[in-house]
């Protein structure tokens, strides 16, 4: 069934995909380094990782599985630190182990229902989709910030010129 495949693929991304390349990149950088912003107008590791949490939680712990949202989005932005690659991780990990657990819950005949998530009427498909993608489009920008400060992060080992995912839980496919 196309819509469990979905559901699935979605929840594997988010647990196995993206959060443990996060949590491979933040690992060793120093509180300074998380909260570097190249300028005014940009985002710092820290910032990113508190969107990413705060964005997983109202559009699928809350959106999707009717928790109360709590969500205070421009603070996610305002933060300057310090708070340490433990406490940002966790928070993030905990939103993604909560997200995962409504995910799980979803019956795929539920996906075309609509839901009011921050002023946008979308079905819990569009929501979970969105999701995902923003998540991927913020690990990807955590990464290379990372990298400047890191060089290679080792997310990946060649065994015969093939990449193979390196971090933990990495069974990916890109």
């Amino acid at each position: 069934m196309i819509e469990q495949a979905f559901l699935t693929q979605s929840r594997r991304l988010l647990t196995h995909s993206y959060l443990p390349r996060i949590e491979q990149a933040v690992d060793g950088l120093s509180d300074e380094q998380l909260w570097w912003r190249a300028n005014e107008g940009s985002n710092s590791i820290g910032n990113l990782i508190l969107h990413l949490a705060g964005n997983v939680r109202q559009w699928v712990v809350s959106g999707i599985g009717g928790a109360p949202d709590e969500r205070d989005r421009q603070g996610e932005f305002d933060a300057r630190g310090p708070m340490p690659a433990a406490g940002l991780l966790a928070r993030l990990r905990s939103a993604v182990e909560d997200a995962d657990r409504v995910l799980a819950s979803v019956a795929p005949d539920t996906l075309l229902e609509h839901r009011r998530i921050q002023s946008y009427d979308v079905t819990v498909l569009q929501a979970i989709y969105a999701v995902v993608e923003h998540f991927s489009m913020h690990t990807g920008q955590t990464i290379l910030l990372a990298k400047m400060w890191k060089g290679d992060l080792g997310l990946y080992t060649l065994s015969h010129g093939i990449p193979h995912p390196a971090w933990s839980g990495g069974k990916d496919s890109d």
